[in-house]
């Protein structure tokens, strides 16, 4: 088992595990949960809520999540020191219990890390953002044919402008770029090139 350095597991529960190709998860899985910044901790509740209520009606009360908090944000930086923001317990934790869930995080102001969203994305390299789109019997909707609606959306979530790779306009730094992108890849016309 890890030693976290602020984080007690909980006792009771069992960790969700990965083996032969297939994800195994105990009646009562441990399940690590960042409660957020802002409107965050509000989010939480309401969601832990609705989570605990859908699996005991779900499985007739023969499952239950155990919770574990992590930190992350606003609270990390309270719990482990000013400048702490995306704790290495926080990621050993989701590394460990396979699975967590968060609120909404703030972005610090300053030097650090750009975004903690970003930050958890690339450190845990989950590279893809997946949104089911199904239609549910009785909730209004624009669409003609709502009840067809079945698809699944993958977007990716750690290039591209999640990288974090931006330079202020003007930089040396993003002149060579500008440059990279004209001289080696033929760029004819970039919408904002100073």
């Amino acid at each position: 088992m890890a030693s976290y350095v602020r984080l007690t597991p909980p006792t009771q529960g069992h960790k969700i595990t990965v083996g032969g190709g297939r994800v195994n998860v105990p009646n009562d899985p441990i399940i690590p949960f960042i409660e957020g910044d802002g409107t965050g901790p509000d989010i939480w509740h309401a969601s832990q809520r609705v989570l605990d209520a859908a699996v005991a009606k779900a499985y007739r009360g023969e499952r239950k999540i155990v919770w574990f908090e992590v930190y992350a944000g606003e609270k990390a930086n309270k719990v482990y020191g000013e400048g702490t923001w995306l704790p290495e317990d926080t990621l050993e934790a989701v590394r460990d219990y396979v699975v967590a869930i968060k609120g909404p995080l703030t972005t610090p102001v300053g030097g650090g890390i750009r975004s903690i969203n970003v930050a958890l994305r690339q450190m845990l390299d989950l590279y893809v953002c997946l949104r089911p789109v199904q239609y549910f019997e009785g909730v209004p909707s624009p669409v003609k044919h709502p009840e067809m609606i079945d698809m699944v959306i993958f977007r990716e979530n750690t290039e591209d402008i999640y990288a974090g790779i931006e330079w202020k306009a003007g930089t040396p730094e993003a002149q060579k770029v500008v440059q990279w992108l004209q001289k080696e890849m033929g760029v004819k016309k970039i919408r904002f090139p100073e």
